[in-house]
């Protein structure tokens, strides 16, 4: 697998140092969230598969009491870029309103998805839904979407590892590298 990848764009260190911050940062920042009707307030939801590495990471960096749920989208296919059409394949089975919730993405490309993800979340009432994302790429005409807690900036080239895949390959790499076009071309 790692002969396929051109370049290391985040080292295994680098990602365990920034996820360790954002983790410190939400602790922070939610230190004074108490429970809904004797379940956390906060609840991480990750959006399967990419992922579910970087919330199981950033579950273990938060101090505080928090449910984890997910959910399945699908907006790529079999193509390597969005297709602008969101299929809900998995829901949550948490009851979010009235608590804060985070989702965990693994990366911002065109935004579209994880903008109709979270207009779907708000009919829910949640009291808040912030954004964690593990990167944001690069990509003209991306979608406004804000994002309190972001590990990396990157650049818009198809990258894979730390769960992220091309066909269900790469995900297990410890590190974000860029593939090497003749991969998936």
């Amino acid at each position: 697998m790692h002969k396929d990848v051109e370049e290391v764009l985040f080292t295994e260190e680098q990602i365990r140092q920034r996820v360790h911050e954002i983790g410190a940062q939400i602790t922070e920042d939610y230190a004074d969230c108490s429970s809904v009707n004797g379940k956390p307030d906060l609840v991480l939801v990750s959006v399967l598969r990419g992922a579910a590495l970087f919330m199981g990471d950033l579950a273990r960096q938060i101090d505080l009491p928090l449910e984890m749920d997910y959910m399945v989208v699908s907006s790529y296919g079999a193509s390597t870029t969005s297709s602008g059409v969101v299929r809900i394949l998995k829901d949550l089975s948490t009851d979010i309103e009235g608590r804060h919730v985070i989702i965990a993405e693994d990366v911002i490309d065109t935004g579209l998805t994880l903008s109709y993800l979270i207009d779907f979340l708000k009919d829910r009432k949640p009291a808040s839904i912030t954004v964690a994302a593990f990167l944001r790429k690069d990509v003209k005409g991306q979608a406004d979407i804000p994002c309190k807690y972001m590990g990396f900036e990157c650049p818009d080239k198809f990258v894979v590892g730390y769960g992220l895949d091309y066909a269900e390959r790469y995900r297990n790499l410890p590190y974000i590298g860029v593939l090497k076009p003749e991969m998936y071309s």
